[in-house]
């Protein structure tokens, strides 16, 4: 059974860092694209980064202080966030491609404080 299990939430300062990790059962190279994705109370989803074979993408609002990385020994991705902001207080979720079909981790919430 396909799994993403994320971790790395929790209570960080407005300014701090935190960093996300999602990690895959089996190997990621099977997962293409990979990406990490956002939903804040009473908002929609919304996509802040994502690793395939041509690069890297990030959401403008979050350009310049999330990068995305992965860690194929591991087969684990990660989402460094910096300069947090009231804004990205949300539930932070990985989704992988596999042959066509998405795959979810659970959600990591990451709250913010002012």
């Amino acid at each position: 059974q396909v799994q993403l299990v994320n971790s790395g939430g929790g209570l960080v300062q407005a300014g701090g860092s935190v960093r996300l990790s999602c990690a895959a059962s089996g190997s990621i190279f099977t997962f293409n694209p990979m990406g990490w994705y956002r939903q804040a109370p009473g908002k929609q989803r919304e996509r802040v980064a994502v690793i395939e074979s041509g690069g890297r993408n990030y959401a403008d609002s979050v350009k310049g202080r999330f990068t995305i990385s992965r860690a194929n020994a591991k087969n684990t991705v990660y989402l460094q966030v910096n300069s947090l902001k009231p804004e990205d207080a949300a539930v932070y979720y990985c989704m992988g491609k596999r042959y066509g079909t998405p795959y979810w981790g659970q959600g990591t919430q990451v709250y913010v404080s002012s």
